[in-house]
């Protein structure tokens, strides 16, 4: 995750929050030079515990794509009523265990 300046999460749209640049189509997946979104540090961090890149690549290589799964959407709604400063623990699911 390369770091940032402060702004505004793409994913939850928390503002004022630390943000890294997440490749929508993962580099290893062949994204190096597709688009990228800045998201807050949790919401990265949610996206990765929960898909392995391979998911990503295949169904989830979008801002939008990401708010409409409902995995992520419950997460999303619960972050963008957090502080700014509110960073949080992230576990992998279970399923991403099994790959």
């Amino acid at each position: 995750m390369a770091d940032s300046a402060e702004g505004t999460c793409e994913l939850c749209g928390r503002h004022h929050v630390r943000l890294t640049e997440h490749h929508l189509t993962p580099k290893e997946e062949g994204g190096t030079f597709l688009p990228t979104a800045m998201l807050c540090i949790p919401c990265h961090k949610q996206i990765h515990a929960l898909y392995t890149n391979q998911e990503l690549a295949a169904r989830l290589a979008g801002i939008e794509e990401l708010r409409r799964d409902p995995n992520l959407a419950r997460f999303v709604k619960w972050i963008r009523k957090q502080p700014p400063e509110k960073l949080v623990k992230t576990k992998k699911s279970n399923e991403r265990k099994k790959h």
